[in-house]
């Protein structure tokens, strides 16, 4: 007799695994319940977090409430007032429909909802605590609705057990905040954190929410973007090319004022940025799209972020072509004036132009003692031989384990003899970017930057809280206005970076004053050389785990070293030269990347000896 295996799963259970897929980290718990404040109609939203949302989630919001019955239905699975039926998802206008986030909330956490619609004398208070109906009765609360979330993932103790810690919780918070408010200037936004304001964003213009956010330093380096046309409006601002950083930041993407993720038509932004930017830099945007909700299709991921259009590759040529013509009505790039003709003064009818002569030898041959010299008279010989001999100039340094090794010996070797302070060589500089030198008949080239760094980065590394670097006291204090999670990152690092010579003290919400810099950094940008070491500091926490010191001296290393095309005299190169071979390890930068390479004698001797 055959044994039944397949049973239900019991609602709590079912409901604990459905909100994996929504509930992540506190940051899912934040955006569900933002998003439901501006479907009901608020104005005034308020956000308070405790230990990074790990204790306490609370919003406040003005919106128009909620009745008893539905106050308790609303955490029911798949209990929405958004849509009714399938065709409904056609004709979305408001961001949450599935019914799913509120359910999902209540089966990780201990809950609590206070909610009064206007017309109301009193609301309800509902408690529940994972998925489990505790209590409703009335309570006196303000029109709008309150929501209450302790101890986020308090009965799945391996999920609470894979958050990050507090800085890194906070700033998916901030993330999604930011999601929110920007698409919603009309809404007065409020973060608190630990009992501490992080943002207060008052009503007002795009531009205005976009410097409350990030700095009033962002408005002079962003240009408005804007096309109407009856398939697609697009607005909002791109930023220059000149301020092109080296993270994926300040990067913000909206289809009728919801944020998306669109690989697609992120490639038609850096498009329209080819050729302005360098190598993996990266421009700031703020992009608002509005188009008829039946051309796209927002029903395909549980965080609602990814999207599909009917039409993908006109929304591609549109924004491509609206972004190019803002930046070139900013002079920034290259354009044709076509309402002016085009003239030249050399097009003329009454001159006659002779065809230009040029003298040569026509019976020189470069081929013709071929035989002797081992070329062919065809190109492909030619090629191949000039290719085997040049390939000789390299053979000591082919990427082998072996010559690996025997090269790493040698450089060795040369820097041993380096080290002697007595001895005396010639140093020149090669393309403004290495420094040739030699020793023992052989040539030691050296790229400058990188051997810079590695000695700066060794320098900043030793360093102690009870052996700081020396700070020079700034004549005039840098003021700096950052983002919310830039400034979080900054209180983080304050003790480090005061280890490490830097004398920086908060100045208000999300700005700080720099009062001093490292002794021995000089003739440089203070306020771009923090802001420089905070985007190293970020793309190297992305990259790999690194300890907090030791990323954070690689971020200084990389910011202040000397740069590729600097002209060096002999003394700056022989100093160079003398701070990487007395570095712990010389041959390669914090990141792993050559800095050194050594061309013995019998090896320039093997190829002109061909």
């Amino acid at each position: 007799m055959s044994k039944n295996i397949i049973a239900l799963l019991p609602d709590h259970v079912a409901n604990q695994i459905a909100a994996g897929e929504v509930v992540q980290r506190p940051a899912s718990v934040v955006k569900e319940l933002l998003e439901n404040s501006v479907d009901a109609g608020a104005n005034n939203i308020k956000l308070i977090i405790k230990d990074a949302g790990k204790s306490l989630i609370q919003l406040i919001d003005n919106g128009k409430g909620m009745s008893p019955f539905d106050a308790r239905m609303c955490f029911e699975r798949h209990a929405t007032s958004k849509i009714s039926k399938a065709d409904d998802l056609w004709s979305l206008t408001t961001k949450g429909f599935r019914g799913e986030a509120l359910a999902s909330i209540a089966a990780v956490s201990q809950v609590e909802l206070k909610s009064k619609q206007e017309n109301e004398i009193v609301g309800q208070h509902i408690v529940i605590e994972g998925s489990k109906f505790i209590s409703q009765s009335e309570c006196q609360t303000p029109t709008g609705t309150t929501f209450i979330v302790k101890n986020l993932f308090f009965n799945i103790t391996a999920r609470r057990n894979f958050l990050k810690n507090d800085q890194v919780e906070q700033k998916h918070i901030v993330d999604e905040f930011e999601r929110i408010a920007l698409p919603h200037c009309d809404i007065h936004f409020t973060l608190i954190s630990n009992g501490n304001e992080i943002l207060n964003l008052a009503p007002g213009s795009l531009i205005q929410r976009i410097k409350s956010l990030y700095g009033s330093y962002m408005q002079k380096d962003l240009v408005p973007v804007s096309e109407n046309t009856s398939f697609l409006k697009i607005g909002g601002y791109v930023s220059l090319p000149d301020t092109a950083v080296k993270t994926r930041k300040e990067q913000f993407l909206f289809i009728n004022n919801r944020f998306i993720k669109n690989p697609f038509l992120n490639h038609a932004i850096y498009e329209a940025y080819k050729e302005l930017i360098g190598f993996q830099s990266h421009p700031k945007f703020f992009l608002f799209l509005e188009m008829d909700p039946k051309h796209i299709d927002i029903n395909i991921h549980p965080t609602k972020t990814e999207i599909k259009f009917t039409d993908e590759k006109s929304v591609y040529m549109l924004l491509l072509s609206v972004i190019k013509r803002a930046l070139g009505k900013a002079n920034v790039a290259p354009s044709l004036d076509f309402e002016n003709s085009i003239t030249s003064d050399f097009v003329t009818t009454d001159k006659v132009y002779a065809q230009p002569k040029v003298s040569y030898n026509p019976d020189y041959n470069p081929f013709k003692n071929a035989a002797s010299t081992g070329y062919s008279n065809d190109e492909g010989g030619l090629q191949k031989a000039n290719k085997q001999n040049w390939e000789s100039l390299f053979s000591g340094f082919k990427d082998t384990v072996g010559n690996d090794v025997q090269s790493e010996t040698n450089e060795q070797h040369a820097i041993e003899i380096l080290k002697n302070e007595t001895l005396e060589y010639n140093v020149f500089q090669l393309n403004f970017k290495y420094i040739v030198t030699s020793f023992d008949k052989n040539l030691v080239i050296i790229d400058q930057q990188r051997a810079h760094e590695r000695s700066l980065y060794e320098h900043y590394l030793k360093t102690k809280s009870e052996n700081r670097i020396s700070s020079q006291q700034l004549l005039f204090p840098e003021q700096v206005e950052l983002s919310a999670n830039d400034f979080n990152l900054i209180k983080d690092l304050k003790e480090e970076f005061n280890v490490l010579g830097f004398d920086i003290e908060e100045f208000g919400k999300n700005s700080i004053v720099i009062n001093g810099a490292p002794a021995d950094l000089q003739d440089i940008s203070v306020v771009q050389t923090l802001e420089g070491i905070l985007e190293t500091f970020k793309l190297n926490t992305i990259d790999a785990k690194i300890e907090k010191h030791d990323n954070l001296c690689r971020a200084i290393a990389k910011n202040t070293c000397i740069k590729y095309g600097k002209i060096l005299d002999d003394t700056e190169m022989k100093l160079i030269v003398n701070q990487i071979v007395k570095c712990d390890n010389p041959l390669y930068t914090a990141n792993g990347k050559p800095v050194m390479m050594e061309v013995e004698l019998n090896e320039i001797e093997k190829f002109f000896k061909k």
